[in-house]
């Protein structure tokens, strides 16, 4: 398949009339930055937050402060209260959420460098996961974007099978 993911989003996106928000923490917008470089994305993208600080997450996206203090900011409770929340403060079909450690420092044992979180809110439900990346920082950067363009398309996918089975 030659076709980006960010470019096969659009159309599919439109096809069902859905809009896309997306709250990035370790990505910095790199995400937004993907979908918004297809012509035509203003027809699905409806916003993209930075979430980097904990502050931000809380305020913005509606994370609880307790959640963070039990699991940290790069945790699967934590990503997919950031995909849910950003699906509601934008009032759309779709949240995508990333959150994670791009390094070079930052890491421990437990969540070494390249530690990823990602989810995926969709009407039907949410789906998470957890990656590890290796290389640079703007390698992680990367690796998480592309990742998570991929389980947004495979969660869209699935959720069309389900829909009719």
């Amino acid at each position: 398949m030659d076709e980006s993911l960010e470019s096969w989003l659009g159309p599919y996106l439109s096809g069902k009339g859905w809009h896309l928000s997306t709250a990035e923490s370790c990505t910095g917008g790199l995400i937004g930055y993907r979908v918004t470089n297809v012509p035509g994305s203003s027809d699905y993208f409806e916003r993209g937050f930075i979430t980097y600080s904990n502050e931000a997450k809380m305020e913005i996206l509606g994370v609880p402060e307790e959640l963070l203090k039990a699991h940290g900011a790069v945790s699967d409770p934590c990503v997919r209260a950031m995909a849910d929340g950003v699906r509601r403060a934008a009032g759309c079909e779709v949240g995508l959420a990333v959150t994670g450690i791009a390094g070079p420092g930052g890491g421990t044992p437990e969540k070494p460098v390249g530690t990823v979180f990602m989810a995926v809110s969709l009407p039907s439900g949410t789906l998470s996961g957890r990656c590890q990346f290796e290389g640079s920082r703007i390698e992680v950067k990367e690796q998480t974007a592309e990742s998570a363009l991929e389980m947004l398309r495979d969660a869209l996918l699935a959720g069309e099978e389900n829909s009719s089975a």
